[in-house]
């Protein structure tokens, strides 16, 4: 097993601020510095004008607590959560297309319902399954279908939340059931970051 094998993935989820280019901003911050994102999640919260981004980055906690300090500095970031820090739940999706015949359908549709796999999708040759999870079960069921033969595969990146009821956003940012995201900062640690020369 090579070095890169043993290197630990770090779970990070981002409130960003939902504007344009901000995926761009966060993923170039990565990119620049050579940290290697193995998956990207972004989707829209319960609160508008904020977004959450989940990000599974490659690379031991000084590389992870290095590229927080980075990701501070930009005025479109309002929250960051290490998940490594607590408690949280976490899922992925993944769709997998599967060769069948008449001799393995039987045992491919056992071996699905092993891992409460649906089928979404049902051809005279292949069948097409949507199973949700962790990323152990999901690799185990690629792995388990492998053999009859995988046509194709699309797997989502990981998403996740904190256990319990901690509220994510800050105070400053949602407030009275309105959102705040989108008007000019005025925390402390966002004027600082106006200081901050634009790396991009």
């Amino acid at each position: 097993m090579t070095a890169e094998h043993n290197v630990p993935d770090q779970l990070l989820s981002l409130l960003v601020r939902d504007e344009p280019r901000v995926l761009t901003r966060i993923t170039a911050l990565f990119g620049r510095r050579g940290y290697n994102i193995r998956s990207l999640s972004v989707g829209s919260t319960e609160h508008p004008g904020v977004s959450r981004m989940t990000i599974v980055v490659s690379g031991d906690r000084g590389v992870v607590e290095q590229a927080m300090r980075q990701l501070e500095k930009l005025h479109d970031v309002v929250k960051i959560i290490d998940h490594s820090l607590e408690k949280y739940v976490d899922r992925e999706l993944v769709l997998v297309k599967v060769s069948i015949t008449p001799e393995n359908r039987v045992e491919v549709r056992h071996i699905a319902e092993d891992f409460r796999a649906r089928i979404v999708d049902v051809g005279r040759h292949a069948l097409t399954f949507e199973v949700t999870g962790d990323e152990g079960k999901l690799t185990a069921f690629i792995e388990q279908m492998r053999p009859f033969g995988i046509l194709e595969t699309m797997r989502t990146g990981r998403i996740a939340l904190t256990r319990g009821s901690n509220a994510d956003i800050p105070a400053h940012v949602w407030h009275e059931g309105e959102s705040a995201a989108l008007t000019p900062a005025v925390e402390p640690r966002e004027e600082r970051a106006r200081g901050v020369p634009n790396l991009f």
